[in-house]
Parts: structure tokens; sequence; C-alpha cells
């Protein structure tokens, strides 16, 4: 059965801290960020500001700063 989950991936500005932003998901409405354990559940009110990504452009995001793959496939399962 194929999973009907509303993912969307979003990237935030970059900011000092964060030179090429965070990488967030909205599923279903709830807002996600990434984190060194995982993703983090922000709520329904994402930052004001955001891109939305592909799977290709989160993929991208996720190579370029070394991120393991297999954590875009886990937003599905939040």
């Amino acid at each position: 059965m194929t999973d009907r989950r509303s993912v969307t991936f979003l990237r935030t500005p970059s900011s000092m801290a964060f030179p090429v932003g965070r990488l967030l998901v909205s599923v279903d409405g709830v807002g996600y960020v990434l984190a060194a354990d995982g993703w983090i559940r922000l709520g329904a009110i994402l930052p004001a500001v955001t891109a939305e990504l592909s799977r290709a452009g989160a993929e991208d995001w996720c190579e370029q700063e070394g991120w393991d793959l297999n954590l875009l496939d886990e937003a599905y399962r939040l």
C-alpha cells in the first residue's frame, strides 16, 4: 500500500550559524527540522521564510551537508 501522507521539503535562508540554511519537512501540516539526532518536531507553525525543495533538491542538500539520505525516507514515517 502506498503512503499517502503529504510531505513537503523546505529549506530556511542562510544564517551565520547555518550558512546553507536548515532542512525542514512539513508532514500533513506539522513541521520538523533536521537536527543532529534526527527530525525534531516544530509544530504547525513553520518559519515565515522558507524555500520549497523537491525530493531531488532535498537529496542535494543532504549530500552537500553530509547527511544520510535515508533521513529523507524517515520523514514519511513521522
